[in-house]
């Protein structure tokens, strides 16, 4: 049987990936404790920072990959989930505005190099003057394009497709609380047969009652589900980093910045199986699928988890 593959990872097992003191001791703890649920891959994703600061990280993350052999297995790519977000309140969730910059392809080429040519995904507000051109830039080099955090028009949402986005990132999230009835930007993306809706299934996040909704919307083959989960995930109640943000984890296991938002989730992949099985009706075998095999096939990751 393939474990489980995760493509939306920020932290575990008390280990926040963004923090530039992360040892490698602690990352391993970190994959240790996936491991032990099941887990066979990720992708870490580092979310909005400076480029300084992010390609820091990255070199860190990759040094320890280099002398880590269970590191560099369940770890074979990256997210990059930032800077080239939305920096309008709601829209930027828990991200911070002052680094969101629009996307230029020096940028990621010093990011990429940093990251040893890793960086398999990444999530951008394709509103950014000059968004599809790095779309299609990152679409030549094989890297996935994903849609988040974002309030782009119809006709911005059109040109991202059209230059190789294929994915929109926790999809009903990273959106405010209020909206305009009809045209939003959910409405926006889930309408969009060409892209596959990534859900978080924790029942916090979308009720689960908007999660089969939101399911149904979609054509066959084309949702997938991820936890998002930050250090809080797989580990008791308290307080928590997600990069410099602060945040506490109550008993109901909900992640909240200073503003009372969600801050990522606590969801752990095995728990996501069983959850995405009972809020959509479903085989256990089928949810799992979701979670290892599809997943694992739609970001070109299915050698990580021991696919045949």
């Amino acid at each position: 049987m393939p474990g489980l593959f995760d493509f939306q990872v920020n932290g575990f097992a008390g280990v926040d990936f963004q923090r530039h003191e992360l040892t490698a001791a602690q990352l391993r703890a970190a994959v240790d404790a996936l491991r032990a649920r099941g887990v066979a891959a990720i992708f870490l994703t580092l979310i909005t920072d400076t480029i300084e600061r992010l390609a820091t990280q990255f070199a860190r993350i990759e040094s320890y990959r280099a002398a880590d052999p269970v590191i560099a297995k369940t770890i074979p790519g990256y997210h990059l989930e930032g800077p080239w977000l939305s920096p309008e309140p709601g829209y930027r969730g828990a991200h911070p505005a002052e680094p969101m910059r629009a996307p230029n392809a020096a940028d990621f080429a010093r990011l990429q190099d940093a990251a040893g040519g890793n960086i398999r995904l990444v999530t951008l507000a394709p509103e950014w003057p000059g968004s599809a051109e790095f779309i299609a830039t990152l679409a030549a080099q094989g890297v996935h394009v994903s849609i988040g955090h974002s309030n782009a028009t119809a006709a911005q949402i059109d040109d991202a497709i059209r230059a190789g986005a294929r994915f929109c990132t926790h999809l009903g999230n990273g959106a405010p609380q209020s909206l305009p009835r009809h045209d939003n930007i959910i409405q926006r993306l889930l309408a969009r047969d060409e892209l596959t809706a990534c859900f978080i299934p924790d029942g916090i996040h979308l009720p689960p009652f908007v999660l089969k909704n939101f399911v149904r919307a979609k054509p066959q083959g084309k949702i997938l589900f991820t936890t998002d989960c930050m250090a809080a995930a797989g580990a008791p109640p308290g307080r928590y980093t997600l990069g410099s943000l602060e945040t506490l984890v109550g008993g109901d296991l909900i992640a909240r910045g200073p503003d009372g938002g969600f801050a990522g989730s606590t969801l752990t992949p095995d728990r996501g199986v069983a959850l995405t099985a009972q809020y959509l009706g479903i085989p256990t075998a089928e949810a799992r699928e979701l979670w290892s095999t599809k997943a694992a096939a739609a970001f070109g990751a299915s050698a990580s988890i021991d696919i045949p």
